[in-house]
């Protein structure tokens, strides 16, 4: 059975919600390319762009951005090049070891993430006029399948409370040791700051 295959898709829920995914994943493509134009820029380049100006310098090396996207280093040390020599980037070399470095954006490079970050702004107005509860149902969903992905391997890096060590949950009841808080569906992060692999 494929889920590509008309007859199939239409007779079967599961295989109708994986194309409908699929085709959400196309308006993400569309819209960064969009995007990508107007910068004379690759899709991955702004995305890196983006992921650099909002996570600290740890998480802005060639090995873990490589990581991160699921791509080679050598890809990632392309694309860092490309953006260094329009000078969107800097690279800052680390005391210890002159080899290794990591990335922060210039002020030109800081304005196009301003530019362009905004890319998925269609898709935010339609989620935002969606009722609260209903946010909370897709959201319980969206977290779950990517916390599944993450332990099938599909995706590498994860930084959601659930891969957390400061996470719990007791008696179904979800809690942050660090926030010293119970977490409700609403408050699992995808990409938490304080997080700390388990």
């Amino acid at each position: 059975m494929s889920v590509f295959n008309l007859n199939d898709q239409n007779a079967h829920i599961d295989n109708k919600i994986i194309a409908g995914l699929e085709r959400l994943s196309q308006v993400f493509r569309v819209l960064l390319w969009e995007k990508a134009k107007e910068h004379k820029l690759s899709p991955i380049q702004i995305q890196l762009l983006i992921f650099i100006q909002h996570h600290s310098n740890d998480k802005t090396t060639v090995s873990y951005l490589a990581q991160e996207f699921n791509l080679t280093k050598p890809t990632i040390s392309d694309a860092i090049k490309v953006l260094d020599r329009k000078g969107l980037l800097q690279k800052i070399a680390h005391t210890k070891d002159a080899r290794s470095y990591s990335i922060r954006l210039t002020e030109e490079g800081q304005k196009v993430v301003e530019e362009t970050e905004n890319f998925v702004n269609p898709l935010k107005e339609i989620v935002s006029e969606a009722d609260e509860a209903d946010k909370v149902v897709l959201w319980a969903n969206i977290s779950n399948l990517i916390a599944v992905l993450n332990k099938m391997g599909i995706i590498s890096v994860q930084r959601t409370c659930p891969n957390c060590q400061y996470y719990s949950v007791n008696n179904e009841v979800h809690f942050c040791s660090l926030l010293n808080q119970t977490l409700f569906t609403k408050d699992i992060r995808m990409d938490c700051p304080e997080f700390e692999a388990q």
